[in-house]
């Protein structure tokens, strides 16, 4: 899904991106899904003429092409360990519906929480007086006084 990082946060920056994040007037995510053919009976080994292309076995098939707003198909997670990147929902139906996390709470609260996360210093319900670095989208709701049951609810990822 992108970064939440330098260009996301700042959005009159161009590290790492063309131009700035706010000069777009929408963020889409172009996706293929396919499914991967069955693999047995291939020779990946055999050379085949350029006039015998129409017989090789396609490695993927059942393509379907879609585009929608980033926000739209954004997860409250990362898209992986290490580093500063915004992760999608997982459930391919939701995903081609645009039925992600933020679907009740729209792109400006997708902006805001993804901007804080992990950077923003909350008051630790838990522990009075402390605080503790901004992590999970409830708590962000919670400190901005909004009603958490409007997160959408994701699904486990399933074929579609």
């Amino acid at each position: 899904m992108g970064s939440h990082g330098e260009y996301f946060r700042n959005r009159t920056s161009t590290k790492n991106i063309q131009f700035p994040y706010s000069h777009y007037l929408a963020h889409i995510c172009l996706g293929i899904l396919y499914t991967r053919s069955a693999s047995s009976g291939i020779d990946e080994t055999e050379i085949l003429q350029l006039e015998k292309l129409d017989n090789i076995t396609s490695v993927i098939k059942d393509f379907i092409f879609f585009a929608e707003e980033k926000w739209k198909i954004a997860s409250d997670k990362g898209g992986s360990g290490n580093t500063a990147n915004i992760g999608s929902i997982q459930y391919i139906d939701d995903i081609l519906q645009g039925n992600g996390v933020f679907k009740n709470l729209g792109e400006q609260i997708f902006d805001e929480y993804w901007i804080n996360q992990g950077v923003l210093m909350i008051p630790d319900l838990k522990n009075q007086g402390s605080f503790k670095k901004l992590t999970k989208l409830a708590d962000f709701l919670e400190f901005k006084g909004i009603d958490i049951q409007k997160i959408n609810p994701v699904k486990n990822r399933s074929k579609s």
